[in-house]
């Protein structure tokens, strides 16, 4: 901190130092009041300096890595870009190191679909290697935050990446689909080059990762990629499909419940297909020969009851949870404003669901409207 303390200021330019562990904003009144204050120091000019609390986070409140500290940060701030800087010009097909013939890759527009090597380690510097930074720009481009991975080594590069970026706003999209390559090919040059612009055409040698159209709402990124998962809670495909449509999620469509978790605390929810409903849904696998399916997250819920609870009510209607529990805090498992799902292409979703188990959860659906 006392780096940066020296070289802002050079310029004048006060900081303020913010520590954060994942238990800072596991609450989402914590979460809100982060935001807040990122929010006032830069209405006061102030530019905040995030570093994960090392001396109070243990594995269990860890954010992992700095890239995912950043991505969540930048999600919560709900800023314009987000530089990952690192000891490449940008993300290659191949590791640049090894194969002469390695291919940059410019624009990215999905993240899930992307080849790339991720075989670059953490530097000495910070935590980390390519493959978190994927990691990183998947989630801060699912908050519509502009991500961009560059080198490190030359930082007036982001201010020139930043202009071009601005300028492809303006209406000339189809700059980017030109080649975005040093005008020399010689190694110890490609760092001035950047330098060289001729206008905007050839901006500084980087991967760009454009932000989601639609990006997702700022609790439902608090549900997913705010809070640590304290269990999972197995669904069938009926509940998703439910889920999918906007309802809350009822025990009639839970399957089975792993970990030990409590009331309000978030979990992860797994959807398994009906074959491997008959078997443990926790393994892939089992000895009697019956074929399953590897389950599949699908996000993250609070729970309104605990995991042996939902291990005791799983599979029946809201309307005997009272007689097994003996009381009933709510008719659902998980609100469906405390649930949040990963968005996914359709062909990697679970399969349509059968008419018997659609019209069960269904009823379970039809018995709450009709209570309300």
């Amino acid at each position: 901190m006392t780096l940066w303390d020296s070289l802002f200021g050079h310029l004048r330019q006060p900081i303020a130092q913010i520590l954060l562990t994942r238990n800072d904003i596991a609450d989402r009144t914590q979460y809100q009041n982060a935001q807040n204050t990122f929010v006032e120091l830069l209405n006061m000019g102030v530019i905040p300096i995030v570093n994960e609390n090392d001396t109070l986070a243990i594995q269990e409140i860890r954010f992992g890595d700095n890239d995912t500290l950043s991505a969540i940060t930048a999600a919560m701030v709900q800023a314009d870009y987000l530089f990952l800087m690192t000891d490449v010009d940008c993300v290659y097909d191949k590791n640049p190191r090894t194969n002469p013939d390695a291919v940059p890759i410019e624009v990215v527009e999905d993240v899930a679909s992307l080849v790339a090597d991720v075989s670059s380690a953490g530097s000495s510097l910070g935590t980390g290697g390519m493959s978190t930074k994927l990691v990183a720009a998947r989630l801060a481009t699912s908050a519509g935050v502009t991500t961009v991975i560059a080198r490190s080594s030359n930082p007036g590069n982001i201010a020139n990446i930043v202009r071009y970026c601005q300028s492809l706003k303006g209406g000339a999209d189809g700059a980017s689909s030109q080649p975005l390559t040093p005008a020399v090919d010689d190694p110890l040059s490609k760092s001035t080059t950047s330098l060289q612009l001729d206008g905007l055409s050839r901006p500084p040698l980087h991967t760009r990762f454009l932000p989601d159209p639609e990006p997702i709402q700022d609790r439902s990124f608090w549900l997913l990629h705010g809070l640590a998962a304290h269990g999972t809670v197995y669904i069938d495909e009926s509940a998703h499909r439910a889920l999918a449509s906007k309802a809350g999620l009822l025990p009639v469509g839970v399957v089975d419940v792993d970990g030990n978790f409590a009331q309000q605390e978030a979990v992860r929810l797994v959807v398994i297909t009906s074959k491997s409903a008959s078997a443990s849904p926790i393994t892939n696998g089992n000895d009697d020969g019956v074929e399953t399916k590897t389950p599949l997250e699908v996000g993250r819920a609070l729970v309104n009851y605990s995991a042996s609870e939902i291990a005791r009510i799983k599979g029946l209607q809201s309307t005997q949870i009272e007689s097994v529990l003996g009381y009933a805090d709510s008719e659902y498992v998980a609100l469906r404003e405390n649930v949040s799902l990963i968005r996914r292409e359709k062909s990697s979703g679970p399969a349509t669901p059968s008419a018997a188990k659609t019209a069960s959860y269904e009823d379970g659906i039809k018995h709450e409207m009709d209570a309300s």
